[in-house]
């Protein structure tokens, strides 16, 4: 190499490089992606074009987007830390321990019946959703499930408001629908766990980093209730994310379009960083383990990018 090429090449690397993530839905567990956003967010090669996101996963990508607007790279991670450590101390994403043979024999117009949620006020204190709502990048795919016919709605940065997160992220069996214009809504993540083939047809990005939280794999049948009801539900969290990136693998093997033969697709997984997750709740919201969650999203991220620059090498 020449050195006019080898300064080219010294610019070309100084320039941000595009990627577009897919955040994963799954409680507590998306504090593994807060990890990973926090590391992601050091590297200033980095730019951020798509950002698709469910349940847990809508909250972090709201959070890193108005955390760039607000404050730029410092600023996003700020909040989102901000965020879950005020999380911690609320407890808020599923109803306490205490209140779960309750829960579970009622719905939650039975025993929620003014619909309170904590959820909603620490958002409304974390996020300018005006300030959003004009933001233009990252552009944000905020995924929820329509409950009259179980089909996906995707709002982007223009319609943000907390209803909209709340509606990504609302349990059934938990909280109210969510109702948006009049039509309610629950968890996008039984719709799309995050929307991944919306996100690579309109990604301008090379490189997709899909962030998952929910565990796949189980070493052992379980047997109480509990923890078949936990297995269930991460199956059916898992279910969607699982089609659509089988349907872009047949779409590739077909070279269907130059643009799949181009992307890459990565995914990183807050189970292969920590024993035992598929056991854990995703409503346990003690600090030490959203902290280990964290760390294992942060090691699982500069693993990525350590490998992403090997092979640009």
């Amino acid at each position: 190499m020449g050195m006019i090429d080898r300064i080219r090449a010294g610019f070309a690397d100084a320039r941000p490089r595009a990627l577009s993530l897919a955040l994963q839905g799954g409680g507590s567990f998306g504090a593994f992606t807060w990890g990973a956003l926090d590391r992601l967010l050091e590297d200033e090669r980095i730019a951020f074009d798509v950002v698709s996101g469910a349940s847990a996963g809508a909250v972090n990508a709201a959070l890193l987007a108005c955390g760039l607007a607000e404050g730029g790279r410092e600023g996003a991670r700020e909040k989102l830390a901000a965020f879950w450590k005020s999380m911690s101390a609320a407890a808020s994403f599923l109803p306490p321990a205490a209140m779960g043979a309750f829960a579970r024999a009622l719905s939650p117009y039975q025993f929620n019946p003014f619909d309170l949620n904590p959820l909603r006020r620490g958002l409304n204190a974390a996020i300018d959703f005006e300030r959003l709502r004009a933001t233009a990048a990252p552009r944000l795919m905020i995924a929820a499930t329509r409950v009259s016919d179980g089909g996906l709605r995707i709002f982007r940065n223009a319609e943000l408001s907390a209803d909209v997160v709340l509606a990504s992220a609302c349990l059934p069996l938990v909280h109210h629908a969510v109702e948006i214009d009049g039509e309610p809504f629950w968890d996008g993540g039984y719709a799309a766990n995050p929307p991944l083939v919306p996100l690579v047809r309109e990604t301008r990005a090379r490189d997709v980093l899909v962030v998952q939280v929910t565990p796949t794999r189980a070493a052992r049948l379980p047997r109480d209730r509990g923890d078949i009801v936990r297995r269930l539900e991460q199956i059916a969290f898992n279910a969607t994310l699982n089609a659509e990136i089988e349907a872009l693998k047949l779409a590739a093997g077909l070279r269907a379009t130059k643009k799949l033969r181009d992307i890459r697709i990565d995914r990183i997984a807050a189970e292969d960083e920590i024993d035992g997750l598929v056991g854990r709740s995703a409503g346990d919201l003690g600090w030490r383990f959203l902290e280990d969650l964290r760390d294992a999203g942060r090691r699982s991220a500069d693993a990525w990018i350590a490998e992403r620059d090997e092979g640009r090498r």
